[in-house]
């Protein structure tokens, strides 16, 4: 499985804060309908050119060439329009300044690539930003969450600028900035850079990643130079690209080793990097090398039975550890519920819960029934979250770790082939506070039947799952694909495991509620909407037909599935059996569909 470019650049910017530097173009204000340095200059020839009487040209560039000899330069042409500074700046304030008829109507003011830029700034992933761009957009936004750049817009500003160490956020302006006259677009003032100004650039390129979104790579000789030239690829070069890059683009990435992200807009592209990072500072996951330690520290504690108060101890610990990581702030089923905010609920659920979910896979796989207590104990502590007023999805997300801890456990028993426990996991009662008594474990925590999933809208809002059939199910099977290393040798193996757990607890809870095969078959007779099965909550593998072919297959094999009936599945009936895959056949062929 390939990890898609963006996953690989929010997950390396979280990793490293401060590491990249942005280089931005104007297509990161073009949003903001603020003209480039060359269309400022491009309209001015025009404006000049109106004052001589001439007539409307199809290239004001080549007009200015022909009639003045040389480019059209925007210092020239300002000097030809206005005397002083204040004259100048009335005329650049029409193409940069907002009216209030645009701000009535959103332009010139900071987009939501600004917004976003400005957010990753303040939480200190980003403090260094080369710009092309000469207004004042970006400024604008880092003042309004609290952030004073240092910017840098001429030799002027290099001679007194603090060390990079020590500022919080750089702007570069290589382009110059609007209210200055040196601002460079013509193709002769953008072949090179001042010493001191080559310099500073060249420090910033060779000890950073650059992300580049908004610049063509096309133009601007002196920056492509600078690129070009730096010497180390201490960090990676990400080009965000509105279709296919530019050749000047392509040459640079090849020449960088870089990578492309296609993007639509930059507004998208800056709001879902920083939504992306902004997300896995809101889990507080755990740092990996102590879940491992932990991980290690069951295994060992497990296996011999002198260790058996250190492995409640190492239980306990962790348990109050989810206790405290998912409640309190951040945690409550009141205001307002966006797809953001529930993917970022959703993160930090399981971040607070992998520790001790893991923990309970290894004593499924390897335990020797001693600890199916226990088991049951944590999934029921935390199956009793969710009551009280609120959203109905958000209080039936407070009993998420119960779910994560059932997988878990239930998983681990599965690949140890210890279906009498399964079973009787699956069996275990449960309170359900909306009865007023107890149920069985399956038909409280798996899927469709847990209340966490009574919205299934909300989990095809996660990224990437808008179109999934069974979005719940497949976020678990990647979830628990990434938690398996404890219990399989390869990660692929899990969805065979996993497709068999949710085969096993679909029969399970089919079990639990038809009492013989008689009933059973009354109930899964064709009725007046067309059906002809019991129902049950099924996942992934009701799609999945390549896979439900080999879980089958395997449940076929006759040593195998004597020992599932004589768990318990199916009433220990292989008629009951035979029935109850007949008729989740046809609820999954449905599915097809």
């Amino acid at each position: 499985m390939m990890i898609d470019t963006s996953v690989s650049l929010a997950f390396s910017v979280y990793e490293n804060p401060g590491v990249y530097a942005l280089l931005i173009g104007s297509g990161v204000s073009r949003a903001a309908q603020i003209p480039t340095g060359w269309e400022v200059t491009l309209d001015l020839v025009k404006r000049v050119a109106a004052l001589q009487g001439v007539d409307e040209q199809t290239d004001w560039a080549e007009w200015h060439r022909t009639n003045y000899g040389k480019d059209p330069s925007y210092s020239d042409l300002l000097d030809q329009l206005a005397q002083t500074p204040d004259e100048r700046r009335s005329i650049l304030h029409s193409y940069i300044e907002p009216t209030p008829a645009d701000f009535a109507e959103g332009k010139k003011i900071p987009t939501k690539a600004h917004h976003a830029i400005a957010r990753l700034v303040q939480a200190g992933f980003v403090r260094i930003i080369i710009t092309t761009n000469f207004d004042r957009l970006l400024e604008n936004a880092l003042r309004e969450v609290g952030v004073e750049p240092v910017v840098v817009k001429s030799d002027d500003d290099l001679k007194g600028v603090v060390p990079l160490i020590h500022g919080k956020c750089f702007i570069v302006k290589v382009h110059g900035d609007y209210l200055d006259t040196r601002i460079r677009n013509t193709e002769t003032e953008l072949s090179s850079y001042s010493t001191d100004l080559n310099a500073f650039i060249n420090r910033i390129i060779d000890e950073h990643g650059l992300i580049i979104c908004g610049w063509s790579g096309d133009w601007d000789p002196a920056l492509k130079a600078a690129i070009t030239r730096a010497p180390n690829r201490r960090y990676p070069l990400f080009w965000a690209s509105r279709g296919k890059p530019s050749e000047g683009a392509a040459a640079l990435i090849a020449q960088r080793g870089g990578r492309t992200i296609p993007i639509d807009t930059a507004d998208t592209f800056f709001e879902k990097l920083e939504r992306s990072v902004s997300l896995q500072v809101e889990t507080q996951r755990s740092n990996p090398r102590s879940i491992e330690l932990l991980v290690a520290g069951a295994k060992k504690y497990l296996s011999k039975s002198e260790f058996r108060i250190q492995l409640n101890d190492l239980i306990a610990e962790e348990t109050r550890q989810l206790i405290g990581g998912t409640e309190g702030e951040g945690f409550d089923a009141s205001g307002n519920l966006t797809p953001d905010i529930f993917a970022k609920r959703i993160g930090r659920y399981e971040a607070s819960s992998e520790p001790l979910v893991r923990i309970l896979s290894i004593l499924g796989r390897w335990g020797d029934g001693k600890e199916f207590d226990i088991a049951i104990e944590l999934i029921g502590r935390f199956a009793r979250q969710g009551s009280g007023s609120g959203l109905v999805i958000l209080l039936g997300l407070k009993s998420y770790p119960a779910v994560l801890l059932f997988y878990g456990y239930a998983l681990g028993l599965l690949k140890a082939k210890r279906f009498s426990d399964l079973y009787r996991l699956f069996s275990a009662p449960l309170y359900n506070s909306s009865i007023n008594e107890n149920e069985p474990l399956v038909r409280m925590l798996f899927l469709g039947a847990w209340k966490g999933a009574s919205e299934a809208g909300w989990w095809k809002s996660l990224p990437g799952f808008d179109r999934r059939k069974t979005a719940l199910s497949d976020h678990l099977h990647d979830i628990f694909k990434a938690w398996s290393k404890d219990i399989v040798i390869e990660a692929d193996e899990l969805t065979l495991l996993y497709e068999e757990f949710e085969f096993l607890a679909a029969i399970a809870y089919i079990t639990l509620e038809e009492k013989d095969l008689g009933s059973l078959k009354e109930r899964g007779k064709p009725d007046g909407y067309g059906r002809s099965f019991v129902w049950a909550p099924t996942g992934r593998v009701g799609w999945d037909s390549e896979t439900r072919r080999v879980v089958l297959n395997g449940f076929a094999e006759p040593a195998r599935q004597k020992a599932i009936l004589a768990a318990g599945f199916a009433h220990n009936s292989s008629e009951f059996w035979d029935e109850t895959l007949a008729q989740l056949g046809r609820l999954y062929d449905g599915m097809r569909f």
